[in-house]
């Protein structure tokens, strides 16, 4: 396998085009097939979606491919959570500490910058709208659906998967025995909407924060772009709740709604009434499976194995890091495809069943705890802890700041769990929580008896 280096990668995503990119780096001549037209020609106007927080996961990544350099161009960095209150108070919320940072980045500018940056490779070649229509393990071949409708049968010695939540190579795949799928969607929808630039084409907020608008069952965010502009997406249910998309069917109402809950952004959208009737309430949906890979042909990478819902901005990271571990399987196992592919297999799917945990579990603590004065202050302990201690990471930084694996991330989360609810039953901890020795007392015997995690 590893002497005829020829490559498909199903999928010109963020990820596929991404690992092109690692690919082409290692000598491979690649063939990128995606079922859209190219977005450069077209400009990027596929698809209503969430604003990217790129983390140090996903820089590693792309420093590792050797292209950090220009993707810092398309990023802006926000040091943490503007959380805005229905009275239009502000309170900022940093995320971690020496201006630690995530960085906000348009899924569409992002893509079309990797994008030229693979094409800049002579052994990469793109074929733009081709449909998967099905992959074919006993004849190593993926048929596609070309721009005249024909049928194209493509053979290669390696494929990957890297063709989004609803892939069809996955797909393909949970026809073989053994193979193992789930999907689940939440009750929740999102909708994007936009804040404009000024005239002069400075922010209207705060440019280098991350916009919340905790409501309880449901939330704004706004994420800033280059230009000026923030790109907004409103979480709600769909159905069943006074505050549902269902209930938000005219103008009037959308109106109403937005004068109860998020008043102080009226003045800021001047399209909100265009843009809520022109944008679809999209699904949120995770989906895992087991195993990634068949046999040294097949492996999937991205949301293709592992998507999430958007909640602890990790998705794109994710992807980002599969690119990563796999290009450093590559040298560990001495291109020896089988064995690469059946180690990442066997070690990153934990990891993407965590991530998608820690995803659902912190649409809630957006939604609901960051206005919470409980959940505050465990956030003001668990950041003096980590001054105080530096072995000590809160959840958070172990996520976004750090490399350790989502699967240890999330053990930690639930050994936290047990410090913090002992900390937080002190007696009057909400007045003397900076001068409390017992904290550091219970952080002592905690840590004793979970070795430091």
């Amino acid at each position: 396998m590893g002497k005829d280096k020829k490559a498909v990668v199903v999928g010109a995503g963020l990820v596929g085009a991404l690992w092109a990119v690692f690919l082409a780096k290692r000598g491979y001549d690649v063939s990128v097939f995606e079922q859209r037209s190219d977005m450069r020609r077209a400009g990027y106007a596929g698809g209503r979606s969430i604003n990217l927080a790129m983390s140090d996961r996903g820089w590693k990544a792309v420093e590792q491919a050797g292209i950090k350099e220009k993707l810092t161009q398309v990023a802006i960095p926000m040091y943490g959570r503007m959380m805005h209150s229905t009275s239009g108070e502000l309170a900022f919320q940093p995320y971690g500490k020496d201006n630690q940072a995530i960085y906000s980045v348009s899924r569409g500018g992002l893509n079309l910058e990797l994008l030229n940056i693979a094409a800049e490779f002579p052994n990469v070649k793109f074929f733009f709208d081709h449909k998967c229509r099905r992959f074919e393990p006993s004849e190593q071949a993926i048929w596609f659906e070309g721009p005249d409708d024909s049928l194209k049968k493509v053979e290669a010695p390696l494929i990957f998967g890297v063709d989004g939540a609803f892939s069809a190579i996955r797909n393909s795949l949970q026809r073989l025995p053994r193979f193992n799928y789930s999907q689940s969607y939440l009750d929740y929808g999102y909708k994007e909407l936009a804040i404009p630039a000024n005239e002069d084409g400075s922010h209207r907020l705060e440019k280098n924060a991350l916009h919340i608008w905790p409501r309880g069952q449901f939330m704004l965010i706004g994420l800033p772009n280059v230009d000026g502009s923030f790109t907004c997406t409103l979480f709600l249910p769909f159905e069943g709740s006074e505050a549902a998309f269902d209930r938000l069917d005219s103008d009037q109402t959308v109106l109403a709604f937005f004068q109860k809950y998020f008043p102080d952004t009226i003045p800021l959208m001047p399209s909100l009434l265009d843009d809520f009737r022109q944008n679809p309430a999209s699904a949120l949906v995770t989906v895992r499976c087991n195993p990634w890979h068949y046999e040294d042909k097949v492996l999937l990478l991205g949301d293709a194995a592992h998507a999430i819902v958007p909640f602890f901005g990790q998705g794109m990271n994710a992807g980002f890091e599969d690119c990563t571990l796999l290009d450093e399987m590559i040298d560990t196992f001495d291109e020896d495809w089988g064995r690469i592919a059946a180690a990442f297999s066997a070690s990153r799917i934990e990891d993407g069943n965590a991530i998608a945990e820690l995803a659902l579990r912190n649409f809630i603590e957006m939604r609901d705890l960051v206005a919470d004065p409980k959940f505050l202050l465990r956030q003001k302990i668990a950041a003096r802890l980590h001054e105080k201690h530096s072995d000590f990471l809160p959840l958070y930084s172990m996520v976004t700041f750090s490399n350790i694996p989502y699967s240890k991330a999330l053990q930690a989360a639930d050994e936290q769990n047990v410090l913090f609810n002992r900390i937080l039953a002190l007696p009057d901890i909400e007045q003397n929580w900076e001068s409390n020795d017992q904290i550091d007392v219970i952080f002592q015997d905690w840590k004793q008896m979970h070795k430091g995690v």
